[in-house]
């Protein structure tokens, strides 16, 4: 079985195609796709999933992740890539000094699309914000994120891809499209 993986960014994808560990092919195209503007996660993802398919018109999936701090009121939320490419790191610690809540979870929307309907699948991951980066290995927040002693950054692609909220959205997915009779079965 194979699928389309629509995103500019080849962590993602990488991630993926990780997850699902050759039980589904992951065809990664880099496209750009405008962000519908929304507090609700999976209500991106279903927008982003809808522009992708009208332009690509071939079955997909497409994925959004909000990035939600307790000690900050939830932000960056949604806007976790702006927020990363605008002060990285760097500006979610230095928000963070005093702040004794470091409460914090990643939500990620899958959301497939085809010629019949979008389906969105989401998945939660909690954790904390560590007091410094840590590790080498992801991309994005992962140095910052702690789950239980270790950060994102410093546990392999291979146990992130397991544990990881995309993969609890990914596992989702893969229990519902498998379960279809009909879907893009190649």
């Amino acid at each position: 079985m194979k699928i389309t993986m629509v995103t500019s960014n080849a962590g993602k994808a990488a991630e993926v195609a990780a997850f699902f560990g050759g039980l589904l092919e992951v065809d990664h195209v880099a496209f750009d796709v405008p962000e519908h503007r929304s507090n609700d996660i999976a209500e991106i993802a279903r927008g982003k999933a809808r522009y992708s398919y009208s332009k690509l018109k071939t079955p997909l999936i497409v994925d959004d992740t909000g990035f939600f701090i307790e000690g900050l009121g939830g932000f960056p939320g949604p806007y976790a890539a702006y927020v990363l490419d605008s002060i990285g790191n760097a500006g979610i610690l230095k928000l963070m000094e005093g702040i004794s809540d470091r409460n914090a979870r990643f939500t990620t929307g899958i959301a497939y699309a085809d010629e019949h309907a979008i389906e969105v699948f989401t998945g939660t991951l909690e954790g904390k914000i560590a007091i410094s980066p840590r590790g080498n290995n992801g991309f994005g927040y992962d140095p910052i994120f702690e789950i239980g002693p270790k950060t994102l950054a410093e546990i392999s692609i291979g146990e992130k891809s397991r544990i990881s909220h995309r993969a609890r959205a990914l596992s989702a997915f893969h229990e519902w499209f498998v379960a279809q009779p009909g879907k893009n079965r190649e």
